[in-house]
This record gives C-alpha cells, sequence and structure tokens, in this order.
C-alpha cells in the first residue's frame, strides 16, 4: 500500500486541487468495517503497477478516522457518499467516481488515458 498518500487533514483537499490542475488525483474512500471495501482496495493494490504513478497520485481515505474529510469532499465535488468509493480529480473537477463493486483499475485508467 506505500502507493498511496493517506488524506488525513482538510488542508490537504486544497493540495489535490493544485496537483489536479497537472495531474490527475485518485482519492479511495475506505470503510476498514466493510469486506466490499476490503475487497476492492486489495482489488486495486493489487494490480497497481509502479508506472500508474507517473500517471495519477492515489490518496486515502479511511472513512471511519476521518469522516469530516469525507462529507467535505462530497460537498466539494457534488458526489454523494458512498462506500467503498473512488472519485477521479482532474483540473479541479471530479471527472469520474465509482462504487463498491464498480471501483475497477482498468476503467480508472482509461478516464485518465481519455
Amino acid at each position: 500500500m506505500n502507493h498511496w498518500t493517506n488524506l488525513t487533514s482538510l488542508s490537504q483537499l486544497s493540495d489535490i486541487l493544485t496537483i489536479s490542475e497537472t495531474k490527475p488525483v485518485l482519492i479511495f474512500k475506505h470503510s476498514t468495517r466493510c469486506s466490499i471495501s476490503n475487497m476492492a482496495l486489495d482489488r486495486l493494490n493489487r494490480r497497481w503497477k509502479a508506472e500508474n504513478s507517473d500517471k495519477i497520485s492515489p490518496f486515502f481515505l479511511d472513512l471511519l478516522s476521518f469522516r469530516e474529510i469525507s462529507n467535505q469532499i462530497a460537498n466539494d465535488f457534488k458526489i454523494e457518499h458512498q462506500s467503498p468509493q473512488v472519485l477521479l480529480i482532474s483540473k479541479g473537477n471530479c471527472v469520474y467516481d465509482a462504487s463498491q463493486n464498480g471501483i475497477d483499475l482498468g476503467l480508472i485508467l482509461e478516464e485518465v488515458e481519455g
């Protein structure tokens, strides 16, 4: 899981907006109590290749520990909260989101590569 940057403070949301101007940002919203969330995270981690970090900046949010950040993400990007959930942020906007079994790294990469 070393490719993830932990999202632990509201101030990081402005960093994400800045990063997204030049490189898409992936936010994975994870519930540690949810088996579907654990499976989605495992699938992402198993399929992640080092070169994906050249294309996407991945951030990991523990929903149970940082609910306030999750709420702010939903508000800022006008995306209804779900768990687990991925959001792809590009140029300050959420351009793709998926939840539960719909979370698929291949689809995320397709969105990034256009």
